[in-house]
């Protein structure tokens, strides 16, 4: 008994910690508003399950064979009235909860701009193998596996992938998207306070599917200007030969940062995906 408890105590702390990085930690309004429509769902469904988890103990129970006084009606018409009330009950939850849904799921757009004081950022990502690319076509910078956004900003974000389908993942901050090649898909996120977030792939797209991570730095206004002027003197220029190199498939990368880029580099990585691998590499050869 006291090694099944402990047992008990060692899932729940596991069980705990990985809630406390996870959906049901959220730092932003989405990952707020996700959370809330799972537990409303969560809590819909148990008004059914529950019930009809005790009904059955207490069944078996009423019935076993040893009851004597357990005896079954013949009246059809009791039968019907249990019938009614059978399905009656889970096809108004049903009901219930589609509407819930299809209205969190609608003020959920990720299209949807987030209310905020501030002008929303701009950031175009970009799924490669194995690795994430974040464009900042504003402020002419670039980074690999790391974004840093600035606290209660919005983040509009153009996604797309240069090689297979993938999915960007933000747990913390909600709403998976996919990235597809030749294809433009959007999201709008926004972080609360100032932290750091793990993002991660969330479809498998091969070998280095596992490691490929980034970190989201959610900062005060100030600390993300100091981070641009940084990023613009240091680190190398994303020019045609060196996103031919990024481009390359490699696991593991460490987060980098270039100093510019071409604003318009995202639209050619969408043009050279639709144009095939081919065209690609001619041009990015010049």
């Amino acid at each position: 008994m006291r090694y099944a408890v402990f047992a008990l105590i060692l899932v729940g702390a596991a069980m705990l910690a990985g809630c406390s990085q996870g959906i049901l930690d959220p730092q932003g309004p989405i990952a707020f508003a996700e959370r809330l429509l799972l537990i409303n769902s969560t809590a819909i469904m148990l008004v059914v399950v529950i019930p009809v988890i005790v009904a059955t103990l207490a069944f078996a129970w009423w019935y076993r064979s040893s009851n004597t006084r357990a005896t079954r009606s013949l009246d059809e018409s009791y039968e019907e009235r249990v019938e009614f009330v059978v399905w009656s009950i889970p096809a108004l939850t049903v009901i219930l909860l589609g509407g819930v849904i299809w209205i969190g799921s609608h003020q959920l757009d990720p299209r949807a701009p987030i209310p905020a004081k501030s002008d929303p950022l701009r950031v175009d990502v970009v799924a490669l193998d194995w690795k994430w690319l974040f464009i900042y076509p504003d402020q002419g910078i670039a980074a690999v596996n790391q974004l840093v956004i600035p606290a209660g900003t919005p983040v509009e974000f153009r996604l797309t992938s240069a090689t297979v389908m993938n999915s960007f993942f933000v747990p913390q901050l909600g709403s998976q998207i996919y990235t597809m090649g030749g294809m433009t898909t959007h999201l709008n996120l926004l972080a609360d306070k100032p932290g750091e977030y793990s993002g991660f792939s969330a479809n498998y797209s091969g070998d280095g599917f596992s490691e490929m991570r980034f970190v989201v730095k959610s900062v005060p206004a100030g600390d993300f200007n100091a981070w641009l002027e940084q990023a613009r003197g240091t680190g190398s220029a994303l020019d045609d030969p060196g996103y031919a190199e990024l481009a390359k498939p490699s696991k593991a990368v460490p987060p980098t940062t270039y100093r510019s880029v071409d604003p318009k580099l995202f639209e050619r990585i969408i043009d050279q995906t639709v144009a095939g691998p081919a065209k690609a590499v001619r041009q990015a050869g010049g």
